[in-house]
Order: structure tokens, then C-alpha cells, then sequence
């Protein structure tokens, strides 16, 4: 769940939104835990194993499997959710979670490495083939891969965040006395309170992908003879990612003055908000406190985008499978692999924008299921609580 989200989608949303943005990625955050826990124990409640062996779940599953036990005539409705949905997640994986990806990871790295400047294709090419070598490897490798990579990168990256803000800690009151009243007097010509409250959620439901139903998908693999266990563990995603992380980033950035494109900060930032590279204001504002740090940050930021681009490319995968057949596999990572290079040629602009539609539009019909089927969830977390009180799960020493 950590990756570019935290990074550059903090900053793209304090530069649009101002500070209070963050107060409603927070809000959303905490919102989250709850809608994760719900569609990631329907994940797994409702999964079903294919013909090659492999788990097929998430939003299209229970959309489609749900809301026909809920009652008959939500069947019909429920499988055309359940399409709107997969439609929307393959396009999705190729925007939001894969070309965004390349294209913000890829800005930060040109400016960290002088080489890649005007060689932008070389690196698509680079990150075209890495992924391509994963993805043929199916969830064991994509597992083995980003367990390894991501909880190094989480470290560092979260390490260099609490030097700063130990080392300006003084004015750690003050931001967040700007993130607060921003919150509910943003500044004229940003669209007001309701602008920054969008800002907020999109950027949070971009991080840690609660309510998307993206998650769903991955969870429905895990292995857990109970489903409200999965569940659980799922809730931890949304606090530790948006709550902990994104506020921690976003207060590196408000002590640091990095998100006021009209407040005197220097040409790169004003032109980082411009293009909203948002990984390169993170990093502009994380190198003016610790001057080496960026060029670890860029290493960070690419790793984190490699992890997040193959675990997209598995969501992305079940859906087109659901739809296609399993047959059909290897034409969906074919297509996958075109927008990781895609990624490297297109505007950052563009690619944010639709990614943003793709992926917020997936909340649509996840969260349509999700409410008409809290009350089966309901029953299976009444039934575990009941028999985790009598003692009936076996413990360990």
C-alpha cells in the first residue's frame, strides 16, 4: 500500500489544495479503515478457486456472486456492477497504478541523474523490461519481489521523514495550525472548503486504495480460514498509510514551505506544482533539510513504483481474466507492458487526470456492493467475535 501515493500524491494535493488538504486525507484515512475492512472480508468471503488453481476475488466476484444472495432481483444489477467495475480496474492498472507510476518516478529520477534527461524512452524501456520479467511470474514472484523491496524503501524513506520534523520540531504546532484552518477557510480561488475536502479524499483513496476495491483483490489470495480476519488485517493499511505516513509527509512539506507556489519558493518548485511532478516537490522540500538525500529518495521512489506497478498489474489481471477467461491472460500483461512504456512519453497532467477517473471511478459500484452487503459481513463478524470470546480459536505460546 505505501508507495508513490504517499510521496507524490501528498504533495500534488497540498499544491492544489493547500495545506488543509491533508486534514481530509487524514478524515479519509480513518473512513477507510472501515470500508477496507468490510470489502476485504467480502473478498474473501465470496472468492472462488479457478481451473488453473488460482483465487479469483474482489469487487467483481462478490458484486456479482453478493448482491444475488442478498436477494434475486439484485442479480441482474449486481453482475452489470460487477462489470462496470473490472472495466474500470483494467483501466486503472494501466493508468493510475502503472503509467502515473513510471511517469513520477521517472521525473524524479531525471532530475537526480543527469543521463536520463532526454533519454526518458530509455527509461520506459528499463522499467518495461523489469516489470515484464515479474509479471510472467504470476502473485508468487510479484509477492517475493515487493516483499523485499518496499518495507527497505518504507524505512528509509519514513526514517529521513522523522529526522526533519525532529530537527524542526519547533515548528511542527505551526503547521498543523496551518493544516487545520486550511481545512475550513482555504484560501479564495481554490475552489473552497469543498475543493480542499476533494483534494483530501482523492489523494487519500489514491494511497491506500480503500474503497476502491483494488485491495480487495490482493486479499482475496491471502490465506485465512476466516474472512474477518483478512478484514482486519486490512484495516491496518489505510492508518498506517494515510494517517501516519501521508501526515508525515505532508507536514515535511508545510514546514518546509514547499506547496507555496506564490509564497517565494524557488523556480524548480514552482515548477514541480506546475506539472504536479509530485515526487519532485517531495523531494525539492526533503533536500533543502538533508542536501543528499534526494538522490536515495529517487532510488526509493523508483523501487516503490516498480512494487506498485506489478501489484496493479495483478489487479488489473483478474479482472480481465473474470471478464476474458484465463486463456486470455497473457494479451491483458502484453497491453500491461505497452503503458509501463507509454508512461515515460506522456504528460504528467494527463496521466494523473486519467488515472484519477479510472480509479475513482471504480469506488462507484465497489461502494454500492460494499453498503448493500455490510449486513453479510455483519453476521460473519458477530459469529467470529462470538467464538474468539468462548476461546475457540487455538492459540500459540
Amino acid at each position: 500500500t505505501v508507495g508513490l501515493g504517499n510521496i507524490a500524491g501528498v504533495a500534488i494535493a497540498i499544491s492544489i489544495g493547500g495545506p488543509g488538504a491533508t486534514f481530509w486525507m487524514i478524515c479519509a484515512g480513518f473512513l477507510g479503515m472501515t470500508s477496507k475492512f468490510v470489502e476485504c472480508s467480502l473478498a474473501q468471503m465470496y472468492r472462488v478457486r479457478r481451473p488453473d488453481g488460482r483465487m479469483m476475488g474482489g469487487p467483481m466476484v462478490y458484486l456479482s456472486e453478493g448482491l444475488k444472495d442478498v436477494s434475486s432481483s439484485l442479480a441482474g444489477p449486481g453482475k452489470v456492477l460487477a462489470y462496470f467495475f473490472a472495466i474500470l480496474c483494467i483501466g486503472g492498472s494501466l493508468a493510475g497504478g502503472n503509467a502515473f507510476q513510471v511517469n513520477q518516478s521517472m521525473g524524479l529520477m531525471t532530475k537526480q541523474f543527469d543521463f536520463l534527461t532526454g533519454n526518458e524512452w530509455a527509461y520506459g524501456l528499463l522499467m518495461t523490461v523489469l516489470v515484464g520479467i515479474v509479471i510472467i511470474g504470476g502473485i508468487k514472484r510479484i509477492a517475493a519481489t515487493a516483499e523485499k523491496v518496499v518495507p527497505l524503501m518504507c524505512g528509509i524513506y519514513v526514517a529521513a521523514c522523522i529526522f526533519i520534523l525532529v530537527k524542526m520540531a519547533g515548528e511542527i504546532p505551526g503547521a498543523f495550525g496551518t493544516i487545520f484552518s486550511g481545512a475550513f477557510t482555504p484560501a479564495a480561488g481554490f475552489g473552497g472548503l469543498v475543493g480542499v475536502l476533494v483534494q483530501g479524499f482523492k489523494r487519500a483513496a489514491f494511497s491506500n486504495e480503500a474503497g476502491t476495491g483494488s485491495a480487495a483483490i490482493a486479499h482475496s489470495a491471502a490465506k485465512t480460514d476466516y474472512p474477518i480476519r483478512e478484514g482486519a488485517v486490512a484495516m491496518l493499511g489505510p492508518f498506517i498509510d494515510t494517517v501516519i505516513i501521508c501526515t508525515m509527509t505532508a507536514l515535511v512539506i508545510v514546514i518546509t514551505g514547499a506547496y507555496d507556489a506564490q509564497g517565494g519558493t524557488d523556480a524548480a518548485m514552482q515548477g514541480a506544482i506546475a506539472t504536479k511532478e509530485g515526487a519532485v516537490l517531495t523531494s525539492l522540500a526533503m533536500g533543502g533539510v538533508i542536501p543528499w538525500f534526494p538522490k536515495l529518495l529517487a532510488l526509493a521512489v523508483f523501487f516503490f513504483a516498480y512494487s506498485t506497478i506489478i501489484s496493479w498489474s495483478y489487479y488489473g489481471e483478474r479482472c480481465w481474466v473474470w471478464m476474458f477467461g484465463d486463456a486470455s491472460s497473457l494479451a491483458y500483461k502484453i497491453l500491461f507492458l505497452v503503458f509501463v512504456f507509454l508512461g515515460s512519453v506522456v504528460s504528467a497532467v494527463n496521466v494523473l487526470e486519467f488515472g484519477d477517473l479510472m480509479i475513482l471511478g471504480m469506488a462507484l459500484p465497489n461502494i454500492l456492493g460494499v453498503v448493500l452487503l455490510t449486513g453479510k459481513v455483519r453476521v460473519k463478524l458477530d459469529e467470529y467475535w462470538k467464538s474468539y470470546e468462548a476461546g475457540e480459536f487455538k492459540t500459540y505460546d
